[in-house]
């Protein structure tokens, strides 16, 4: 007498899931499946969190976010599409203090406002966001991007003075390559850089008072009596994943580093693209085939950091919206052979909606893991120092300093991911990773989600929570399928 497969005794209902990481895409998945009927869902998480990269904490008069912070266009955004449907009056423009910042040189001189629009309106009408002549193109956006600024700076009508437009294209580079998580843009695919999709609409919209921690909420349907809504009882905190043995015939078994083996039938992978590149070897048994390797190896995560300083009164004046940070030729040379050295890739401080006395200020890069390495007061000491090169007025002592640590924090080791020319040499993207493990019957095993397993949204939190959704949708297909098998 045969034994019917295991697969055909179960249903959406019975079939045990686990996803790995309460981040976005884990909770979005996890909150779609139960909303489906799956009954045995849970959540590993390796912090004693929930979030992921959004990470939302008391700051200053409110809150600030240490990792994801707006909410990036509307149109065809499920973030703003779902505030929206709910009626939820959470979002508001951030503005254009990340267009309006004042340029400083080292040498405390500011420049003319009518010269940095200038340069700020040719470096931001530079990057290819839908530009037909980089469909072809075999360089780096960086390549691109420089290409272009010298080209458009020569159509001007007034001269500018060529070592103060280089300072201001170094600083913009740096602007740009946060965007991108890059280390910096001579690494991003200028072609694969078509592939990111713009959201039309404000690109900037902030969760007012409340953080990104709202949309999760949302999510969850959490209120204060339950702060993780329909996922009450269903997320392990403290629960690091050491290997996934996903090739069993009958169950995936999951063991934790706190001891702890857990079976299912399926298993969402959240992780971080920085965890994959990490422990890939050792987190998954057997071996991952070649083509998912291949495109964990051929992404890219960078790391990008911030700063919060907080002052007992509003610091510099009034007027200012932020600072982008110019180094003449000379003073680098000095600062890159001082053990300051790192404080190059600080490109810029900017103020905080709804928190007046709060500067937040960007790393990126080697020296953002460098950075990481530091003491906070030798941290908090270098930024005053480079304050005080640049400002011509006194800068107090915070009452208040926070940074981030994005990469070396196990569970994420870096910010968020982006195609870069290694991506495109190897022919690889999103959609390998985004592959799911199945066995012979079809059944998926093993499934990956988060930002770098979109093909279109990658970097993004929209990104990551529509992926969360397309690994939900795949079970709910599957076992719409199963009684065919029968």
């Amino acid at each position: 007498m045969s034994v019917a497969p295991t697969v055909a005794r179960k249903s959406l209902q019975t079939a045990r899931v686990v996803i790995i990481g309460a981040g976005p895409s884990g909770i979005a998945a996890a909150t779609k499946l139960l909303q489906a009927g799956c009954q045995n869902v849970i959540i590993l998480e390796s912090e004693n969190r929930i979030g992921g990269r959004i990470h939302t904490i008391p700051f200053g008069d409110n809150v600030v976010d240490l990792g994801a912070q707006w909410c990036h266009g509307e149109k065809n955004n499920v973030i703003y599409e779902t505030v929206q449907k709910l009626k939820l009056d959470v979002l508001e423009s951030t503005g254009s203090i990340y267009d309006d910042y004042k340029c400083i040189r080292s040498n405390k001189e500011i420049m003319d406002d009518n010269l940095a629009e200038q340069l700020k309106s040719i470096a931001f009408n530079s990057i290819p966001e839908r530009q037909d002549d980089l469909v072809a193109y075999e360089g780096s956006l960086g390549s691109y991007l420089t290409e272009k600024y010298w080209s458009e700076l020569e159509k001007l009508s007034i001269k500018v003075d060529r070592s103060l437009a280089l300072e201001f294209l170094e600083n913009f580079k740096k602007f740009e390559s946060s965007v991108e998580a890059a280390d910096h843009l001579f690494e991003v695919s200028g072609k694969g850089h078509l592939e990111y999709w713009l959201c039309e609409g404000d690109l900037l919209l902030n969760w007012k008072d409340k953080g990104f921690k709202t949309f999760l909420e949302i999510l969850m349907k959490a209120d204060a009596q339950k702060p993780w809504g329909i996922l009450e009882k269903r997320i392990l905190l403290n629960h690091r994943v050491k290997n996934i043995d996903w090739l069993q015939e009958n169950q995936i078994k999951i063991h934790c580093f706190n001891g702890q083996v857990i079976t299912a039938d399926h298993v969402i992978c959240t992780t971080s693209l920085g965890v994959l590149k990490h422990n890939h070897s050792t987190l998954f048994t057997p071996s991952l085939p070649r083509q998912k390797i291949t495109a964990i190896e051929g992404l890219k995560l960078g790391t990008v950091d911030k700063f919060f300083l907080e002052f007992k009164e509003t610091f510099g004046p009034p007027e200012w919206s932020g600072v982008g940070f110019l180094w003449l030729e000379k003073e680098l040379q000095e600062l890159r052979n001082s053990e300051l050295f790192w404080l190059e890739s600080v490109f810029g401080f900017y103020r905080v909606s709804h928190q007046p006395r709060v500067l937040e200020g960007w790393i990126i890069g080697p020296h953002a893991r460098h950075m990481e390495s530091l003491s906070e007061d030798e941290v908090l000491n270098g930024l005053l120092w480079l304050f005080r090169k640049f400002f011509t007025f006194p800068v107090p002592q915070p009452i208040n300093f926070k940074r981030t640590q994005w990469y070396s924090n196990a569970s994420f080791r870096g910010s968020y991911t982006f195609r870069s020319m290694y991506t495109d040499e190897l022919r690889t993207g999103a959609w390998d990773l985004a592959a799911p493990l199945t066995d012979v019957q079809g059944k998926p095993k093993l499934q990956f989600a988060g930002e770098a397993t979109h093909n279109h949204y990658y970097s993004t939190v929209h990104g990551a929570v529509e992926s969360g959704w397309r690994e939900a949708q795949r079970l709910e297909d599957f076992y719409k399928l199963v009684p065919s098998q029968l």
